[in-house]
């Protein structure tokens, strides 16, 4: 456990900076390492630039860079991920949380006044994970009621700690598939960010996708399984005007319009995320 040399907090950052080369934020991936390990912000990394650690910190480090050298995600490293100014607790039964379904979040929340003089409004998080989704729109929206499903109970545990650990008590947690847990016509909104990469695809065996749930990401052959599950039955279980929000590939765009529609949706509109590719598709059901 010993290091060989005691280094300062700038010399830990320069090596670790060079040891991550492969990474593609390798500056940034190394100031998180060493901030999480010795409990600092990044911001007091640089004033406390001259400082050393203790050898067991610097053991501790040495073990997260190999770690991370070998692609594990730096979110799994330290067990937690920011998303929409929530921090998250996240693990290998969870997706890590990504700035794009952010998206996703903005959309619902131009859909609901801030302030709700009605009845309260019933959105559903269909495949929750950590929660990241349900807990950002129950956050801005307390009078809101969210219904959080996944299928996956360590997912489930995941997402309920984090829901304590914000006091966020507006939202109900259930475990099973899709919407079997669920009473029909319902919600007002169901939103999902269900799996939707193909099996075999390229990116299954890149980066920090190579670490999560595969059960959270691949949905068939041409990854649109889950998404056509959720377009045909959205209908049954959204109350009369209710709204559908799905997030999906950037190449899904036309393909999960043309499923919306066969489904019997009007209303559908394909939202662009902040690189300008396809996102999140919205669409409502008329009553027939």
């Amino acid at each position: 456990m010993q290091p060989k040399i005691k280094l300062t907090l700038g010399e830990l950052l320069v090596r670790a900076t060079t040891q991550l080369v492969q990474s593609p934020t390798a500056r940034l991936d190394a100031e998180v390492l060493i901030a999480f390990v010795c409990h600092l912000s990044r911001e007091q990394l640089i004033t406390l630039d001259r400082s050393t650690i203790t050898d067991q910190q610097q053991y501790d480090l040495e073990q997260l860079v190999l770690r991370r050298q070998q692609g594990e995600p730096i979110a799994y490293l330290t067990g937690k991920r920011e998303f929409y100014a929530l921090e998250l607790a996240v693990n290998e039964a969870t997706l890590i949380p990504r700035p794009e379904t952010e998206l996703l979040v903005e959309l619902v929340l131009e859909k609901i006044p801030k302030s709700n003089t009605g009845l309260p409004v019933t959105i559903v998080d269909l495949g929750t994970g950590s929660g990241a989704i349900a807990l950002a729109i129950a956050k801005q929206r307390p009078d809101c009621r969210l219904i959080a499903t996944d299928n996956s109970k360590a997912a489930l545990q995941v997402a309920t700690e984090n829901a304590k650990h914000h006091a966020i008590k507006n939202i109900e947690f259930r475990h099973g598939h899709w919407f079997e847990i669920l009473t029909k016509r319902s919600a007002h909104i169901i939103v999902s960010n269900p799996p939707y990469v193909a099996a075999g695809d390229d990116h299954l065996s890149r980066g920090d996708v190579r670490y999560e749930p595969g059960t959270a990401l691949v949905a068939g052959f041409d990854g649109l399984d889950d998404i056509k599950l959720i377009s045909k039955n959205a209908k049954d279980y959204l109350l009369p005007g209710g709204l559908l929000m799905l997030e999906h590939g950037a190449g899904q765009g036309q393909q999960v319009h043309a499923l919306l529609l066969a489904a019997g949706a009007d209303h559908i509109v394909c939202h662009q995320d902040l690189a300008g590719l396809d996102r999140v598709s919205t669409c409502t059901f008329s009553e027939k």
